[in-house]
């Protein structure tokens, strides 16, 4: 059996910049996220596509084009860095990566 995926937050400063995207959702897309989400926890890889150097991207074919980005650290935690729609893709991309360097760098300063 495949252990169940764990799902965590990037926080800075005490805020989480995906819970702040996602609670800015209307009810419905929130729901959606939530679902293809505890999906990804379950195993569920089909609609994740790699955006580099260990982080990805979860892809929801609702409204516009929903996207959650996260970044794998080992094969069992994976860590929400943000969210996103198919519009603004490229820039919460870059985003996305910038807080990945940062989770990874204090990570490193702190072990």
């Amino acid at each position: 059996m495949v252990p169940k995926i764990e799902v965590e937050e990037y926080s800075l400063d005490g805020r989480s910049p995906f819970r702040e995207w996602h609670d800015r959702l209307d009810a419905q897309a929130a729901a959606a996220v939530s679902i293809a989400i505890g999906r990804l926890a379950d195993g569920n890889t089909s609609n994740v596509k790699s955006i580099g150097e260990g982080a990805a991207e979860l892809k929801i074919n609702r409204g516009p084009g929903y996207r959650v980005y996260f970044g794998w650290d080992g094969s069992v935690l994976l860590i929400l860095l943000g969210g996103g729609t198919k519009h603004r893709q490229r820039n919460d991309i870059s985003v996305a990566l910038r807080r990945w360097r940062d989770y990874k760098a204090r990570k490193r300063d702190e072990g």
